[in-house]
């Protein structure tokens, strides 16, 4: 690999990798972060509660505040807004919340979602696990070269790195959190600065007269490693810089044989290398001396972009060179499915994109790969990115064609979802990529025609629904977040998120929602009603508020006029290895089963019956109140979509049975005429239905939700 090697701007002032988190009031510098994907960056989150002039420990979510980020290219300055997407507060190692004693802790990671272009931020620098005896470096926030700490990393334990810092030059010290635990040796980011420990001090604070027993320039940092297994359930981590390479990789010598047979002189050997080498922003080697073909295999199997790069490069000259070299690619782990400068242009293409039509990526992905077996994560659109690219096809293609990779494919229904102009580049870039690969332009083309079908059963289908995020205040009050999505996804038409409502408060502010509402002229269903609780208020009565209005003449009650549905996303995100399991059931939930549970179940015997019954896409929950409640988020946590059960009827319900024949699709509406007849006549509707609908199709908006944790 020795002819392919790392930039020389990275070399030469690896400071250029960290970013500056400004504070919001004055825009001083509040800690420091550094790139973690293309448009994201890492930072510690007390650094962002600094920022926010919030108490530096405070674990609540910051919710949509927006934070400065600024970064230097060369002797410019650039900033830009952020607001945190992902939060992970600080936390003893119980799990508990950070007391003022308190030196060391564990969490405090923010992944911060940069409002630029792909194109402006650095480029994410290259990660390895910190290590015992690891010379390192360490910078302010402001990322002055000058400021630069010479540290040791003297232990790793227990998910925490000591750092010794030299006794001459900069120490470690406020506005350093955040920034990245620099290795000079890997040439790569080893870890994030977290604290540093203090002199000791008297009781008025005051430090102490100089002992050699003080303790000197300690600090203390996450390692990467334990960074990694903190992120990697959220799929923000991307796949950036270089892999070591795997001498046993089977691509090697296929890709070595089929170099030397494609570029039989040196010339063409150092042409190629030098273009490919400028492609990946890495930094050449001699123009007189060739690279090897064994040199140029290593740099395809260790740089994860440079194989899709080197068949773009062959593609003219070298058809079929380049088949081979995708073909032989496609047996590594290495190599991902865009060339840089295309990955680069479709993140501008979806940056560009209207965030409702972001929202429903996931949504496309489902609908463009309905047989793929886990389907990809939708945690941040980096993850789904990274899983889409690491699928070769999509399944269908006519003996000797190149089958579509499953990225463009759902870019193809992504596109169908866009505007005209939007979708023509989204098209445009689709073809580039496919041209590249050699994919057939008819394979494509039938792609994008089965895109825009699914789009018009989209637009026959999507019911208008109204989103109500309902958490509970004191003394019987409710705050309240509300979206409207008219099938374009949720768009928020409440701002305030502090003040609190009554039930009837509460019905009165919905209902204005819902008579905004411009509903299709060629649709007669009334807008869905989706309250978003916690695990907590599943047995909520939302169905039953009534907008009481002195001089009205009709009451207004939310679940009589409305098909109401509640949704757990607490529960649905618990274990997210169930979330596959979720996106299966409710493709099948016109033919899928329904299971009723009868008698009393624990939580161990709901979950060995339900894990592996893919089928059941319905249960009906008719036990005794003491163990009602478990077995429902049990069902929940396990990826059942639809649940209904009576909040206070005992067993028997009359809910269940007035319900055991209705069409799973039609509960919603089904459920809305029960709560019409127990209003009008209660004796023959004694029960009091509540129906939990996971729609795996539809979006939901952005939540203030805490981080799932997983029990096991």
């Amino acid at each position: 690999m020795g002819w392919f090697t790392t930039p020389a701007a990275a070399q030469a002032d690896p400071s250029l990798h960290v970013v500056s988190i400004r504070r919001a009031a004055n825009g001083n510098v509040a800690g420091a972060g550094f790139v973690l994907t293309a448009n994201t960056v890492l930072t510690c989150a007390h650094v962002v509660n600094v920022a926010l002039n919030r108490a530096m420990l405070e674990d609540r979510y910051p919710g949509d505040s927006v934070v400065s980020v600024q970064w230097r290219e060369r002797e410019r300055e650039r900033s830009c807004p952020a607001w945190v997407e992902h939060w992970i507060p600080p936390r003893t190692g119980r799990g508990t919340a950070v007391g003022d004693h308190d030196d060391e802790w564990f969490g405090d990671l923010a992944v911060l979602r940069v409002d630029t272009p792909v194109t402006d931020l650095p480029g994410a620098a290259s990660r390895a696990a910190m290590d015992p005896g690891q010379e390192v470096r360490a910078w302010h926030g402001n990322g002055r070269a000058a400021t630069v700490a010479r540290l040791n990393v003297v232990s790793v334990h227990g998910g925490l790195g000591y750092l010794d810092g030299d006794a001459t030059g900069m120490a470690v010290g406020t506005g350093y959190s955040g920034g990245p635990v620099w290795s000079p040796t890997d040439h790569a980011v080893v870890g994030m600065v977290v604290a540093h420990y203090m002199p000791p001090t008297d009781a008025g604070g005051m430090p102490l007269p100089y002992s050699p027993q003080h303790l000197l320039r300690r600090s203390w940092a996450l390692p990467w490693q334990h960074i990694e297994d903190e992120l990697r359930p959220f799929g923000v981590l991307g796949r950036f810089g270089r892999a070591a390479l795997d001498p046993t990789d089977s691509a090697l010598p296929l890709l070595v044989k089929a170099i030397e047979d494609a570029l039989l002189s040196p010339g063409d050997r150092i042409e190629i290398a030098r273009r490919l080498a400028q492609v990946c922003e890495v930094q050449q080697g001699s123009l007189v001396t060739p690279p090897t073909a064994e040199e140029i295999a290593a740099f395809l199997l260790t740089h994860p972009r440079a194989l899709a790069a080197f068949s773009g490069l062959l593609r003219r000259p070298h058809p079929e060179a380049a088949d081979r070299i995708l073909a032989f690619g496609a047996l590594s782990g290495v190599p991902r499915l865009l060339s840089p400068q295309e990955h680069t242009e479709l993140r501008k293409h979806l940056d560009g994109l209207d965030r409702e039509v972001l929202n429903r990526l996931p949504e496309a992905a489902r609908a463009a790969l309905p047989h793929l077996a886990e389907l990809p994560r939708s945690g941040s659109l980096d993850g789904l990115l990274d899983d889409l690219e690491s699928l070769h096809g999509d399944g269908r293609a006519t003996p000797g064609e190149r089958r579509v990779p499953a990225l463009l494919r759902v870019m193809e229904y992504a596109g169908a979802l866009c505007p005209v102009t939007k979708r023509a580049h989204l098209r445009l870039w689709a073809d580039g990529v496919a041209q590249r690969l050699g994919i057939n332009r008819t394979a494509l083309g039938e792609r994008r025609s089965d895109a825009q079908e699914w789009a018009r059963s989209l637009r026959d289908r999507a019911r208008v629904r109204v989103l109500v995020q309902v958490t509970r205040a004191d003394q019987g009050r409710h705050g309240l977040r509300i979206w409207c999505d008219e099938g374009a996804g949720p768009r928020q038409v409440t701002q305030d998120s502090t003040t609190t409502y009554s039930a009837s408060e509460a019905a009165r502010a919905v209902l204005r929602t819902l008579n905004s509402l411009t509903l299709p002229d060629d649709d007669e269903r009334p807008p869905l009603v989706e309250v978003l609780v916690d695990r907590t208020s599943l047995n909520l009565p939302v169905d039953e508020w009534t907008a009481l209005v002195p001089g009205e003449l009709v009451p207004g009650v939310l679940g009589v006029e409305f098909p109401l549905v509640v949704h757990c996303p607490e529960l649905l995100r618990r274990h997210q290895r169930f979330m596959p399991h979720w996106r299966s059931r409710w493709n099948r939930l016109d033919s899928g089963e329904t299971l009723v549970v009868s008698a009393a179940m624990d939580q161990e015997k709901i979950y060995t019956k339900l894990v592996n019954q893919l089928d059941t896409v319905r249960v009906c929950v008719d036990v005794p109140p003491d163990s009602r409640d478990a077995v429902v988020q049990t069902c929940l946590a396990l990826g059942i979509p639809v649940v209904v059960w009576d909040r206070e009827g005992e067993s028997a319900s009359h809910v269940i049975t007035h319900t055991a024949q209705t069409a799973t699709r039609e509960l919603p509406d089904e459920i809305r005429a029960y709560r019409a007849g127990a209003s009008h006549c209660p004796p023959d509707y004694p029960g009091r239905p509540v129906l939990a609908w996971a729609d795996a199709d539809r979006p939901l908006p952005r939540l203030h939700l805490s981080e799932p944790q997983e029990n096991v």
